[in-house]
């Protein structure tokens, strides 16, 4: 599936994007708190984020939806969540312990409380959007979502999402989300929003859903 947004082109990935796509991932998310208290040593993040982000992006080419552009400075990892999935904690442990070493701990709180409060409303998730560092503030992440947007609007499925810093939040609720509580990474305070797109309803999109019941993590 191919197709143009605001001046720019949407299409799927393939696995022979992966090389810049895991790149763009990489380069994206390895500043900021959330960074910072996943992995204090810079020289450490570099490394872990490559092998985080290659592992999220493989597993969203298999088991999700995956979008870049024509040039491909930015990707969306998406994943369409109608029913409930498998418990996969066990695995996921041993895969975060290969990836981040003695930083795993810290990933494996963060992923567990994402899950831990995720909807069980059917609704496509955004676990992953990324530009560029040098061509962000360009709308071409917007343009991106939208795209997506557009098919669930089609569909009548509302989207949900985990925003880590103020700038982003504020896109999202320019796109039409809304804000639910905040989690609060322990030790630093760090606040994370979840965000919430509702499905189109005659009289406005649908509000953000009531909290769910604790569950173990699941991928």
């Amino acid at each position: 599936m191919t197709s143009t947004s605001y001046t720019v082109t949407v299409r799927q990935a393939t696995a022979d994007d992966a090389g810049p796509l895991i790149a763009v991932l990489a380069d994206a998310f390895h500043d900021g708190p959330v960074a910072e208290w996943l992995v204090p040593e810079p020289r450490d993040r570099r490394a872990i984020y490559y092998r985080y982000f290659k592992d999220a992006l493989y597993h969203g080419l298999e088991h999700g939806e995956v979008y870049t552009t024509a040039d491909l400075s930015a990707v969306a990892i998406w994943y369409p969540r109608l029913e409930p999935i498998r418990d996969s904690s066990h695995e996921r442990q041993t895969t975060l312990e290969t990836i981040a070493g003695v930083y795993a701990p810290k990933f494996t709180l963060l992923e567990a409380m994402f899950d831990a409060f995720h909807p069980d409303e059917p609704h496509h998730y955004l676990a992953y959007v990324a530009v560029d560092p040098q061509q962000q503030g360009r709308g071409i992440g917007a343009a991106l979502l939208a795209d997506h947007h557009r098919l669930l609007d089609r569909l009548g499925l509302p989207a949900y999402l985990e925003a880590s810093n103020t700038r982003n939040r504020q896109l999202y609720l320019r796109l039409g989300y809304t804000a639910g509580p905040p989690l609060i990474l322990p030790t630093e305070g760090l606040p994370i929003w979840r965000m919430w797109r509702g499905r189109q309803t005659p009289v406005g999109r649908s509000p953000f859903p009531t909290a769910p019941l604790p569950r173990r993590r699941a991928r």
